[in-house]
């Protein structure tokens, strides 16, 4: 090798070794290095620790594709169908998620998910600011809350400790996520179907 090809391939290698620690972020509110891993690492709303949620033999695909990629594939479906959002809708009413976000998800004893604050105020902050991604929101619902002013949710995924009932699977989660964001009619940023 010349000692052209020797020093571009140190810059190459040093370049990668730098972006290595960089965490980029893409629209869907996964990391691009977890993506390009295959794994999407979640964390909890309540203390940023780790969440132990695994894909398991029950999975969907759409559920492994969510685990390996942090992006939500009912979204954008949902999005454009509405039909098939009535499936998330379903998820949220059989499980009681509306008997503290109110039927039509606007907040009764949790805060509104159709717009943002729960204030009664169209603005851009969710209670948690990584709601704004797919991501954060299934981390929230499948962690829970800490208690705040916005009051403590419970842990629903199936795979974590203290779990509400019997919990929910990913697939379940997701569907709710993409629910959620059809119903959104806050003024944000709709990260989500970037």
């Amino acid at each position: 090798m010349s000692k052209y090809s020797n020093s571009a391939l140190v810059l190459v290698l040093v370049c990668a070794l730098a972006a290595c620690g960089k965490s980029g972020s893409d629209a869907s509110g996964g990391s691009t290095k977890e993506a390009a891993a295959g794994v999407c690492n979640l964390v909890s709303t309540k203390d940023n620790s780790p969440l132990a949620i695994k894909v398991v033999a029950t999975d969907t695909p759409e559920a492994k594709e969510f685990l390996a990629t942090c992006v939500n594939p009912y979204t954008k479906k949902y999005a454009a169908d509405a039909e098939a959002a009535k499936a998330g809708r379903k998820v949220m009413t059989y499980n009681g998620c509306t008997g503290c976000h109110g039927g039509n998800l606007g907040g009764l004893m949790a805060p509104s998910l159709v717009k943002n604050g729960g204030t009664g105020a169209f603005d851009t902050k969710w209670v948690y600011e990584k709601n704004a991604t797919d991501k954060g929101m299934f981390e929230t619902i499948a962690g829970g809350t800490p208690g705040t002013s916005g009051g403590t949710m419970f842990v629903w995924h199936n795979q974590l400790p203290g779990k509400t009932g019997e919990g929910l699977p990913t697939d379940d989660i997701l569907k709710a996520v993409a629910y959620i964001r059809t119903v959104y009619k806050g003024d944000g940023e709709k990260t989500w179907l970037k």
